[in-house]
């Protein structure tokens, strides 16, 4: 069987808007390829013929013609060779504004009064100070922005390019432009402001147009952040685009932002990602004459800092009805029955005008099913209010806002179950793995951690999607292996990468998170202890750990070079007095660390116990890392001196740290995990060091005693040491703190905290959606599953299932540069029957039960029998 299927343009299928200008095309072969031919066409001329390439490649074959256009359709096709014929498919995609020279419009600032500028320390988040006026006197309206312009004859093509200092929305002619939200998303705005690009075409008309634009404080200007203060990046809103319509002779009109531009307060009395969205029905339905319209600021011509937009925009993904609607003290209290990150949509029935309808937002409720308010500090109000325009039925949903959590309070109306949905968003990322067993806990568990990563891979990779929503380093340095079985996260952390590269000082600090804003660097000047950290050993690592996942498990040699000046800089600050002896947060949140203590002393005590530890290991671990990206990038001179100074750290930190005995100055477990995770251990006292380790999770009772930086490495470390046993026992664990106890809680994402509920206490005020504890979830994958990439983007692989761990059934897949790689079994009696697919380009085998097993492409069963 012959065929090509699924083609892309860096890694995304579909009609796509290319990131740059060199992009990278991929398919599906459903043969054994040995030759491919690409060709990329333009009004039907042949702009680049590959010609025919001896090669079973398929994966992120590079562009290697002239300069591509701006702002142009180009239809791309592949030809793909077998021994048994060949086969052919075609797609399109899209070129933005590539060059500087192309934007040609101004920013435009609406006539509004400034964003009330709050400023807030992290000793006022760790109070709960916050503002005592209510939002309708601190916030401001959200502006319309308005321009008309003239078209002699219905366009043949039109693409709007636009962005926005804040976030906005368009419509031409009244039809919205694109099924985005948030848009353009969050960056580090110093630096770069990402350039969306919709396609218009069947919105415009021959004769008079209008496009008109809702812009709202976003990222920008609104409440953003641990300190939750405003303004961070600028106290006005600003907006910028360019309408390029194609004419049927071949001609072209841009329409451009500029002094013609004009403005007015909207319907949305303010809107706030954090304090919420207030909206006027009745001001939306009155008529507006032409002198409401006041002419805009024409704010600058600066446009060094556009950027095509990268990776997917935000949408609405999902809805969600009620699991239950119940009535309590007036109000009515919507129970979803799944954390989110998104928002409530409603529907009222004969309201009355100005009736004012408010929606209250948690991720929990109390014991008795009282409302209870799970995310205390600053701008954490999380509360949307709607001002009816009177009438049978009315339907809303915010805009300019988002929330995380389960419940929805709603006061002011009565509401039934099929009037009220939860609308969930994020980035639009391709799910790809999929994961279920015998055990319901263990799959509970999983979905946990794919709703985690959904509301928090939402424009960045945020750290929870209810109170901080920041791009934290060491988060995601933790979970990107996770990441990537459950969907296609490759243009995502690229587009953030670009972020971070951005955000790096200029010693060569990364910074905690990204986006970073000039507030957070002055904050973090005037404060002391844990809120002076600016940059952290584990965190900053992101820069190199990262991009490395990101090619073991995509093959991506672009986002290595991309990223390796960056790591190169990173592990020359790694060198530095500043790095080695400042402060860093060391295993963040180790459980043993917090208990007997109030929570601001004990969230101090891991640091000091294990900083200077974690930033010795990670200093070599990035050095390891740094060292094999220069192998690969054919930098054999740094790759070798990278691996020197890696090798001459190791024996340093051995001597200084490890025993006779294997033991380590630190009785803490995770100091051990990462000691033996990065081979820091001396090969003969390694056992002995384990063995250690082991004794210390047996000591808590078969619990894990890990923090942030440890505890995506505990499982692996523990089975590669020959303590799969104790591993075993640790996954399984029901007793806090542990993976399943969260799940026998009622999770339904990750927590931040292992003890957010306990039975009998009232719940903690924390959050109930962080992704970072869910970097098990790779262990549920390449452990359980058995599912390993032995070469980056699984071009060789192996299947090593678990056939030991007692699960009764399992079937597991993950979406792969050539396609869907799959493992399923069932045992009894002593046997199992295991099932695998493997796809065309894929040299894998199977190892367990004691057979190691060469496997062919397609869908294949063997029965194994069980140690």
């Amino acid at each position: 069987m012959t065929g090509v299927d699924d083609l892309r343009v860096d890694h995304r299928r579909g009609r796509v808007v290319v990131g740059d200008g060199r992009p990278r095309f991929s398919w599906i072969a459903a043969h054994d390829q040995c030759a491919y031919r690409i060709r990329v066409r333009h009004d039907d001329e042949i702009v680049w013929d590959s010609g025919r390439i001896a090669s079973s490649r398929t994966h992120l074959v590079d562009y290697a013609g002239p300069a591509l256009i701006s702002n142009t359709d180009y239809a791309w096709s592949v030809r793909s060779w077998s021994a048994d014929g060949d086969a052919a498919a075609s797609a399109i995609f899209e070129t933005p504004l590539l060059d500087v020279a192309d934007h040609q419009a101004a920013w435009v600032r609406p006539a509004q009064r400034p964003t009330a500028v709050e400023r807030w320390s992290l000793l006022d988040w760790i109070r709960g100070a916050g503002p005592g006026t209510p939002p309708e006197e601190r916030l401001r309206p959200v502006q319309l922005l308005r321009q008309s312009f003239d078209l002699p004859e219905q366009p043949a093509r039109a693409r709007l390019y636009a962005t926005a200092r804040g976030v906005y929305t368009a419509w031409v002619n009244g039809e919205r432009a694109g099924d985005e939200t948030l848009s353009p998303g969050f960056d580090a705005y110093e630096h770069r402001h990402s350039v969306q690009c919709f396609d218009v075409t069947t919105a415009l008309r021959p004769g008079a147009n209008v496009l008109e634009l809702a812009l709202a404080d976003g990222w920008w200007a609104g409440r953003i952040g641990i300190t939750g203060s405003s303004a961070q990046w600028g106290e006005h809103t600003s907006a910028w685009w360019q309408l390029h319509v194609d004419l049927v002779d071949g001609t072209e009109c841009v329409v451009g932002s500029g002094p013609d531009v004009v403005s007015r307060p909207g319907p949305w009395r303010y809107a706030d990602l954090f304090v919420g969205e207030c909206f006027d029905a009745a001001a939306a339905r009155q008529a507006v004459e032409v002198e409401d319209w006041t002419p805009v600021v024409d704010v600058d011509h600066d446009t060094t800092t556009l950027v095509p937009f990268a990776g997917e925009p935000v949408r609405p993904i999902a809805e969600l009805p009620p699991a239950s609607v119940d009535e309590r003290d007036g109000a009515v209290i919507v129970d979803f029955g799944q954390v989110i990150a998104g928002r409530v949509r409603i529907r009222l029935h004969d309201t009355v005008p100005g009736q004012r309808v408010t929606i209250e937002h948690t991720e929990l409720l109390g014991d008795d099913g009282s409302w209870f308010q799970n995310i205390t500090g600053i701008n954490t109000e999380q509360t949307d209010v709607y001002l009816a325009a009177g009438g049978r039925s009315e339907q809303w949903e915010p805009e300019f806002t988002f929330h995380g959590f389960r419940y929805a309070r709603i006061s002011g109306a009565r509401v039934f179950p099929d009037d009220v949905r939860a609308v969930v968003i994020a980035s639009d990322l391709e799910q790809t793995g999929g994961l279920h067993t015998s055990d319901d806990a263990l799959n509970r568990l999983h979905e946990n951690v794919v709703w985690s990563q959904r509301a928090n891979f939402l424009a960045v990779p945020t750290d929870c999607p209810q109170r901080e929503r920041a791009g934290w380093t060491g988060d995601i340095q933790v979970f990107a292996p996770a990441a990537t079985n459950n969907a296609q996260v490759a243009p995502f952390l690229r587009r953030w990468l670009a972020d971070v590269r951005a955000d790096q000082a200029a010693d060569g600090a990364i910074p905690i998170f990204s986006p970073r804003s000039p507030f957070d660097r002055a904050a973090a000047q005037a404060a002391e202890g844990i809120g002076a950290i600016t940059t952290a050993a584990g965190w900053g690592d992101a820069i190199t750990l990262v991009p490395w996942t990101l090619w073991e498990r995509y093959g991506d040699r672009r986002v290595l070079e991309e990223n390796y000046e960056a790591m190169t800089r990173w592990v020359g600050y790694q060198a530095t007095a500043a790095y080695l002896d400042g402060a860093h947060f060391g295993d963040w949140l180790t459980p043993s660390t917090l208990e007997g203590r109030p929570y601001h002393e004990a969230i101090g005590v891991a640091p000091a116990l294990t900083g200077r530890l974690c930033a010795e290991m990670f200093r070599i671990r990035s050095l390891d890392v740094v060292s094999r990206v220069a192998v690969v990038l054919g930098e054999d001179d740094a790759a070798t001196s990278f691996a020197r100074d890696a090798a001459a750290l190791r024996v340093r930190f051995a001597d200084a740290n490890v025993d006779s005995d294997g033991a380590l100055p630190v009785k803490l477990q995770g100091v051990y995990v990462l000691a033996l995770a990065f081979d820091l251990v001396p090969a003969e006292v390694r056992d002995r060091t384990a063995a250690r380790l082991a004794s210390l999770v047996r000591e808590r009772g078969d619990r894990l005693d890990t923090g942030f930086l440890s505890v995506g490495h505990l499982l692996d470390v523990l089975w590669d040491t020959g303590h799969a046993d104790v591993a075993r026992r640790v996954l399984w664990q029901r007793e806090c703190p542990s993976w399943l106890y969260e799940v026998d809680q009622g999770a339904t994402t990750v927590w931040e905290s292992w003890d957010a509920v306990v039975p009998g206490r009232p719940p903690r005020p924390v959050s109930l959606n962080h992704y970072a504890f869910g970097c098990v979830d790779d262990v549920l994958f390449r452990r359980i599953a058995g599912i390993q990439p032995t070469s980056p983007g699984y071009a060789t692989a192996r299947l090593v299932p678990d056939l030991e761990c007692g699960l009764a059934r399992l079937d597991a897949h993950v979406g792969t540069p050539y396609g869907r790689l799959g493992v399923a079994w069932e045992t009894a009696g002593g046997a199992a029957e295991v099932t695998v697919e493997v796809p065309h380009g894929i040299h894998a085998t199977l190892q367990a039960g004691g057979a190691d097993l060469p496997l062919s492409a397609g869908r294949s069963r063997h029965r194994l029998s069980i140690p």
